[in-house]
């Protein structure tokens, strides 16, 4: 019989399952093929030419060899592979609107993920900290969908720390051709910006950051023990103090602009999301803000 942890777990699951399906038949049907287009086109055949044929089309080795006129025809290949590298480090379990950073991760990672199978696309996982943590090889079809968002949901990490480059370098190793990445993470790291740059050359690389509002601003508490879920490191601030809370707000803004600089100058995509507000108005302004730019 199933533990109380696992019946939960197995609940979460059928939930993000509801949601995500009605999300992508309602919202997301065809922004996602009309923005990930596949990887080209692909040879199919060579047959003879036809009036309204255009004339950079004939094939003339074919044309010279036969004596009359054939054109090569090219399909769409859209198969491609959808991969997610989500960071699952301590900083991740942190949440205090109701829903840590680690679950929204997931809630995503189901959203995008049926909206890839239904276009026929593969999904596949990396979950890492300062470590990799887990490879999932892309595949298809709902069931391996609900195993991906299980595993992000219920994974219990043996490390803390963040290396964003060593996720993005396994992905060097792993995946040899071209495929849409979403690299999933709170971005508390640093020394990332060759990794990165790297990955965005190689794969259409998209960023998600996804921040709870606590670390952005503190809440006027009186006296209040600081813990660094990723180090250990604790500090005590007396959030009465109004000067403490503006340094500790700065800092984090700070910080924000730093990791969206680097992405910029990288020409990556960037999806801001937070935990105390609703996700799919982001990731929805993302699918339409590319949709727009790609037809100009």
């Amino acid at each position: 019989m199933p533990t109380k942890s696992q019946t939960d777990l197995l609940k979460k699951v059928r939930e993000i399952q509801i949601v995500s399906r009605k999300v992508v038949d309602e919202l997301l049907g065809g922004e996602y093929k009309s923005v990930f287009k596949g990887r080209g086109m692909e040879f199919d055949e060579v047959r003879e030419y036809m009036p309204g044929d255009e004339v950079r089309t004939i094939d003339w080795n074919v044309t010279a060899r036969t004596g009359k006129p054939f054109v090569k025809r090219f399909i769409e290949e859209r198969e491609q592979a959808l991969f997610f590298l989500v960071d699952m480090s301590a900083s991740g379990s942190f949440g205090s609107t109701g829903q840590s950073k680690n679950e929204v991760a997931a809630e995503l990672c189901g959203i995008l993920a049926f909206s890839a199978i239904k276009n026929n696309d593969k999904v596949g996982l990396i979950i890492f900290t300062d470590e990799i943590e887990l490879f999932v090889p892309p595949d298809k079809g709902q069931l391996h969908v609900l195993h991906i968002i299980r595993e992000i949901l219920g994974f219990e990490p043996k490390h803390t720390g963040t290396r964003i480059a060593c996720a993005l370098d396994y992905l060097g190793k792993m995946v040899k051709k071209k495929c849409v990445t979403f690299l999933i993470s709170d971005f508390q790291d640093a020394d990332y910006d060759r990794s990165l740059k790297l990955a965005a050359i190689h794969y259409d690389l998209i960023a998600i950051t996804i921040t709870d509002p606590r670390e952005l601003e503190l809440p006027n508490a009186g006296l209040v023990e600081l813990a660094d879920a990723e180090t250990g490191e604790q500090i005590l601030v007396d959030t009465a103090s109004a000067a403490a809370r503006n340094t500790f707000r700065m800092a984090a803004k700070a910080r924000g602009l730093e990791t969206k600089a680097a992405l910029t100058r990288l020409n990556i995509d960037q999806i801001d999301v937070r935990t105390d507000r609703d996700y799919m108005r982001d990731l929805i302004r993302f699918f339409r803000t590319r949709e727009r730019r790609q037809t100009l």
